[in-house]
Order: C-alpha cells, then sequence, then structure tokens
C-alpha cells in the first residue's frame, strides 16, 4: 500500500492559515485533519479525539520524554503538541494528514519528519497581510506592529519549505495546494517501491 503524505501548512501570523485550511478540507473530504494534543481543559461542545487529545500535565511531560511529539510548545499555562503516533498511523493507513502550525513549529516537525510536505503560505503584499491583520477589530496599534515585524522575521523561513503558495483568493489557494498533493503522489520515488514490488512477484511467478 502507497503511504499517506504528511502536508505541513503553514506562514506568518494573519496569512490565512486556518481558513484556507478549512476550505481544503472541505473540497477534500478524505484529507485528515492533525488533531493536537493539549493540556488545557475541554470547552463545551469539544470532544477528546476529535478537537483535542486531552492530556494532564503528567500525560503530556511523558510524551515529550519519550519523544512522542512532532513538535510541542507551552502557551498560556498549557501544553500544546502534535502526537507523532497519530501521524504515523495515518500515513501508514494510506490517508493524507494536514498540519496548520506556526513557522516555528513547523521547523520542528521538519527536523524530526524530513518526508512531509511543507507548504508556505504567503500573503500577496505586506500591506495586504497588514489589512487583513487589522480587520480582526482585536488588535492594538502596538499588537499590530509586533504581528507584522514577527511577520517579517517568518517570511525570511521560506528557503526551509518544499513550496510556497500565495493566499490571494482562498478558492485559488486550495487549487494550488491540490495540485501540490496530485503531484507529490506522483513522484517517482514514491512509485518505485510498488514498481520493485511489481517485478519482485514477476520473478517469484518464474522460479515456482
Amino acid at each position: 500500500m502507497e503511504k499517506g503524505l504528511l502536508i505541513v501548512l503553514s506562514g506568518p501570523s494573519g496569512v490565512g492559515k486556518g481558513t484556507v485550511c478549512s476550505a481544503l478540507r472541505k473540497d477534500m473530504t478524505e484529507l485528515v485533519y492533525s488533531v493536537s494534543a493539549t493540556t488545557r481543559s475541554p470547552r463545551a461542545g469539544e470532544i477528546d479525539g476529535v478537537n483535542y487529545f486531552f492530556k494532564t500535565r503528567e500525560q503530556f511531560q511523558r510524551m515529550i520524554e519519550n519523544d512522542d511529539l512532532l513538535e510541542w510548545a507551552e502557551y498560556v499555562g498549557n501544553y500544546y503538541g502534535t502526537p507523532r503516533s497519530f501521524v504515523e498511523e495515518t500515513i501508514n493507513q494510506g490517508k493524507d494528514i494536514i498540519l496548520e502550525i506556526e513557522v516555528q513549529g513547523a521547523l520542528k516537525v521538519r527536523s524530526k519528519f524530513p518526508g512531509g510536505i511543507f507548504i508556505f503560505l504567503m500573503p500577496p503584499s505586506l500591506e495586504e497581510l497588514q489589512s487583513r491583520i487589522e480587520t480582526r477589530g482585536t488588535e492594538t496599534d502596538d499588537s499590530i506592529r509586533s504581528r507584522m515585524s514577527t511577520a517579517l522575521d517568518e517570511l525570511k523561513y521560506l528557503e526551509h519549505y518544499d513550496y510556497a503558495v500565495v493566499n490571494d483568493q482562498v478558492e485559488l489557494a486550495c487549487e494550488r495546494i491540490q495540485a501540490i498533493i496530485t503531484a507529490e503522489h506522483h513522484r517517482k520515488d514514491r512509485m518505485l517501491p510498488i514498481i520493485k514490488e511489481m517485478l519482485e512477484k514477476v520473478y517469484s511467478e518464474k522460479q515456482s
């Protein structure tokens, strides 16, 4: 069986990762969403294993010690991370899985899972990125400046990714990502094990 792909969608804050990821999952219903682990308490309606894998701090710390996470971080007193086992089990079942994550987290995943497909989502321009942050209506002037400064730093990490997709329109960005996934499934190095299996079968039949 051909293994699935780990698709890592990343990019600067405010670029629209969540919006693009949600739209992509509607278009590609077979695409599995990578469920994160967290130590925060479940909110109303959240289901363990669907929204998050809810863990105690002790359980999460054991996951860190056992290298069971592709990446992790502590935010506002709670741990968040990507369980390695969920990703690997999904891929081994021949299913594609997408991980939507910040740039620093993506770089950590790359170091532990170099075979993933890393896609950097870019804004059409810095002016548009600032406009998107401002239209959230939840940011102060200082916060906007801070986010823009961080975004400029994060843009420098593009060289660590396999692909760059401009998010000018969500539908077009999704089409580009789908094209990347289709092309990746047809790379010769992913087909070589299948060819090898075919040839071994023929050779075995000739010997019997």
